[in-house]
């Protein structure tokens, strides 16, 4: 048996972490979903994901160890899903990540049954979101604004300019329909 790995990729700003946690909390108590916790070389605060944190060394330390079934480069921080998740995919499990497109194909290599889910939102709603976090310049969210996002093949593609409840749903959907496939 083998489960599914939903990759939940998106810019930054487009909701990704909080369409994640309406799932998460919609599915509470259903044993067929891991959503999984990044490890991150970044601190944790309020404003930004759960997460476990390692400085830099720790993490290249525990990346040499193993401890990371996949690991990545990405805004000058290092990213890494800790190596349970192989478990969980060998169990059956629907395995949810936020993760950076980047390591699609890195993803579809170590796992047979993955998903891709796109989040996306209108400009002007990434804009005010990544405003209200406070950690960017107002230039420096233009310059991300201004970068292209190509459409990832093959993608379900989930809107999120709205409530986040029309996004959330979508997405707990897509998870029950994933839980039929393990």
């Amino acid at each position: 048996m083998s489960g599914v790995f939903v990759a939940v990729v998106g810019p930054s700003g487009v909701g990704k972490d909080t369409l994640i946690n309406f799932a998460r909390a919609q599915l509470a108590g259903e044993p067929g979903f891991v959503f999984v916790r990044r490890v991150i070389t970044r601190a944790a605060d309020a404003a930004s994901e759960d997460h476990d944190s390692l400085s830099s060394k720790d993490f290249a330390a525990a990346e040499a160890a193993g401890a990371f079934a996949l690991a990545w480069d990405a805004h000058g921080l290092r990213y890494g899903l800790p190596v349970a998740v192989d478990a969980a995919i060998a169990a059956g499990k629907v395995v949810v990540a936020n993760m950076s497109r980047q390591m699609l194909g890195a993803l579809r290599d170590r796992y047979e049954n993955c998903i891709v889910v796109e989040v996306w939102a209108r400009p002007e709603v990434i804009a005010q979101r990544l405003s209200a976090r406070g950690r960017e310049s107002a230039e420096a969210i233009a310059a991300r604004l201004a970068r292209p996002q190509p459409g990832i093949e093959g993608a379900v593609r989930i809107e999120n300019s709205a409530a986040r409840e029309t996004a959330g749903e979508a997405l707990v959907a897509l998870l029950r329909n994933a839980a039929l496939r393990s």
